[in-house]
């Protein structure tokens, strides 16, 4: 087993910014997952354009963290935030939900689709080769905060926490 190797999750401060390693791993997610949105379209000659494609990641962005953060703050904790509303916009202090973010996110394709009269296949299906490249970045993210472990084992490769 290895011990957990105790990484800053802060990278650098610019001023008193912090730059974190989580909040990297998201704009690392989305950059990766635009650029294969953008291959995947031109190799596939979908009807689509980049600047349609550009307007999608934006959106998806809205919908992962507003829904990612409404999800936490209404699943994990209501009673807190209903009677703190504000700090529900506190998103510097921490909490997403998977699934809040998921449902932001089909919510937005929706609505892009709808408002843009595209096939809701066709942009799913381009929006699911960039989920896995976000998961993953987020996954690393989640390993720097020490985050999301998983159950015991004893395998060699296995962390201690």
């Amino acid at each position: 087993m290895m011990p957990f190797p105790q990484i800053d999750p802060v990278i650098f401060h610019i001023g008193p910014l912090a730059v974190r390693w989580y909040g990297m791993m998201y704009l690392l997610g989305f950059v990766g997952g635009y650029l294969v949105m953008q291959q995947v379209a031109r190799l596939r000659r979908l009807p689509i354009s980049k600047e349609l494609i550009s307007d999608l990641l934006f959106y998806a962005v809205l919908g992962v963290v507003l829904g990612g953060r409404l999800g936490y703050t209404l699943l994990y904790n209501p009673s807190y935030y209903l009677s703190r509303p504000l700090e529900i916009f506190y998103v510097w202090e921490g909490g997403m939900s998977f699934h809040g973010g998921l449902l932001g996110v089909l919510i937005v394709l929706l609505l892009f689709c709808k408002k843009h009269d595209l096939s809701l296949l066709m942009v799913a299906d381009l929006a699911a080769v960039a989920v896995p490249i976000g998961l993953g970045f987020g996954r690393i993210g989640n390993f720097i905060n020490a985050e999301l472990w998983g159950r015991v084992t004893d395998v060699p490769w296995g962390v201690v926490f």
